[in-house]
Order: structure tokens, then C-alpha cells, then sequence
């Protein structure tokens, strides 16, 4: 493919997605900079090709969010990665409202995002890859990406590896459904239209359904890690897609890849609510269930105060 015909965005959808507003505290927020930072960065880095920009997405509440603003001054040393932030809310559906409502937040956010990119006139095609904030590509994903043709509109990973930052554990991870490490492939002018956009994308209410929707390349091979650290919305490590627990050789392999064997074991300043995540998957659904989501939000509130 001819490079300079596409552009590349690793999109990153920092807050808004899920319950209570798309944001748990800033306690929650800082932890969330930390794990991007010692182990989401690195694995960006860690890409052998680096043609792309890093798009990172906030709701417009972050606009002066002190950590937030920290947090751009620090992306903003890294010279080389072209990285641009926006406060317009999630380019995609969040399946966790109702559908008026979601499809709303996704047109909000188009509306007010699109217009912000300067994407040259001899851009063809826009690749827009989601990098969730915790989670990791191996070192050869965006070539990967960029290799396959346009006349695909979208790519993904069937299986990829879970790692327990807290322990650096690793493990196979065998989804049976269609994972969030996806790219869809847009015509320039429909990208940047934020009708044409949505008609594009909007029958795609998860990433469960991408394959359904669009012309579809499906990579077989690993090619992502999913992160888990006891602060997630929803994954944990002991997921029922965890697969075979890898030992050390392959572990310091899946590490190398990604770009974080020197990183640390992570070490996150924890609240009360660390007793929740220690429950098992099934246990914290059927809690969730029983006491119900309003429940949950005033739980919340309370302990990232």
C-alpha cells in the first residue's frame, strides 16, 4: 500500500465509556494515568512503525481537569508520536446506554471531534484503530494493520494474551466473540463527515458485531494483551476466556513484544473497593444484579472521594 495515501489513528478513549458519567473519581483517574504510563506507553513505543497519530479522547469536563492537564504536558514531551487530545466524548457506541441515548453521545462526539482533525487533501483512506487506555499491541500490529487493503473495512484480532499487572502473570486469552482490538478502515470524506460517519459505523452498537457489519480481516494469530489490575470496568483476570497460564519463557516473550519486560509490577493507590474486585466474576455480576446500578454509582461516589 502506498503510505502517504493513509493516515493512522490509534484512538484512545480515555473517559466516558460506561456508567456513572464515563468517570469514577479522580483517584480512579490518576490510577488509570499510571497504568497507561508504565505500561500502555511503552507498548505504543514499542511499535515498529510509528506512522500514526495517538488520538486521545476525554469528555468535555476533562477541558481543565488539573490531572488531566498534567497528564497532557507529560504526552506532550514525547517529540517524536504525534499525539492530539479532544473533549467532545467517545467516537463509537457505548453499549453500556440505551440506544437513543448512546447514539446521541456517539453524534455529539463526531460532530465535535471530526472537525478538529487536519487530515491532508491527499489523504485517501483513515485507518482508526481503538487503543483502550489499559491495554497493549504486540510490537508488529500497526505494519500489521497497514498492510492490509482498503477494499477490507475492518480488521481485528480473534485471540490475544491477559496479564495481571499486579503479578506481570500472563495467560492465553480466547474471547468467542469479536475482542475491542479492532481497526475500521474509512474513505477520507466519510470520516470526516460526521453523518456519513455515523451511517458508516452505526449499525455496530459492540465490537461484538464489527465482523457482522463490515467486510472483515480477521488476524488468527495473538496479536493484543488485555490488561488487568483490579481497577477495570469489567474485566478481570479471572475471566472465563482466560486460557492456559504461560510459563516463564513464553511470559518474558509476550513481554518483550509488548514493550514492558522492565516494567514494574504495578502499584496503585487503592481505596476500600479493592475487597470488591477480589470477588469472583460471577459473584460481582450477581451483586451488581441484586443491589442494582444506582447502588453501584453512589458506591462509587463514596470511594473515589
Amino acid at each position: 500500500m502506498e503510505q502517504q495515501n493513509i493516515i493512522h489513528f490509534l484512538y484512545v478513549p480515555f473517559t466516558g465509556l460506561g456508567l456513572y458519567n464515563g468517570y469514577r473519581g479522580d483517584k480512579w483517574l490518576k490510577n488509570r494515568i499510571t497504568i497507561f504510563k508504565e505500561y500502555t506507553m511503552p507498548s505504543i513505543l514499542n511499535q515498529n512503525n510509528h506512522n500514526f497519530y495517538l488520538l486521545i479522547s476525554w469528555r468535555p469536563e476533562e477541558r481543565d481537569n488539573p490531572i488531566v492537564k498534567e497528564f497532557e504536558k507529560y504526552m506532550a514531551s514525547f517529540r517524536d508520536l504525534k499525539t492530539i487530545f479532544t473533549y467532545d466524548g467517545i467516537m463509537f457506541w457505548d453499549d453500556k446506554y440505551p440506544d437513543d441515548e448512546a447514539e446521541q453521545r456517539v453524534r455529539n462526539s463526531l460532530g465535535g471531534t471530526l472537525p478538529q482533525l487536519n487530515i491532508a487533501e491527499d489523504v485517501v483512506w483513515v485507518y482508526l484503530t481503538i487503543q483502550p487506555s489499559d491495554d497493549m499491541y504486540l510490537y508488529n500490529t500497526v505494519d500489521k494493520i497497514q498492510e492490509i487493503e482498503p477494499d477490507k473495512k475492518a480488521i481485528g484480532f480473534k485471540r490475544g494474551y491477559i496479564i495481571n499487572m499486579n503479578k506481570k502473570e500472563v495467560s492465553e486469552y480466547n474471547p468467542t466473540t469479536t475482542p475491542p482490538f479492532y481497526t475500521v478502515i474509512f474513505p477520507r470524506d466519510v470520516f470526516l463527515d460526521p453523518n456519513k460517519h455515523f451511517e458508516y459505523i452505526g449499525k455496530c452498537k459492540s465490537h461484538e458485531y464489527v465482523g457482522n457489519f463490515l467486510p472483515y480481516h480477521l488476524f488468527e494469530e495473538r496479536g493484543f494483551v488485555v490488561g488487568t489490575h483490579g481497577e477495570n470496568i469489567s474485566t478481570t483476570y479471572n475471566i472465563p476466556f482466560r486460557g492456559r497460564k504461560l510459563g516463564p519463557g513464553e511470559t518474558g516473550d509476550v513481554l518483550r513484544m509488548t514493550g514492558i519486560h522492565d516494567a514494574p509490577p504495578l502499584k496503585l493507590v487503592r481505596g476500600p473497593k479493592r475487597l470488591y474486585f477480589k470477588l469472583p466474576h460471577k459473584v460481582r455480576r450477581k451483586l451488581r444484579y441484586w443491589l442494582g446500578e444506582r447502588f453501584f454509582a453512589k458506591l462509587h461516589k463514596w470511594l473515589n472521594r
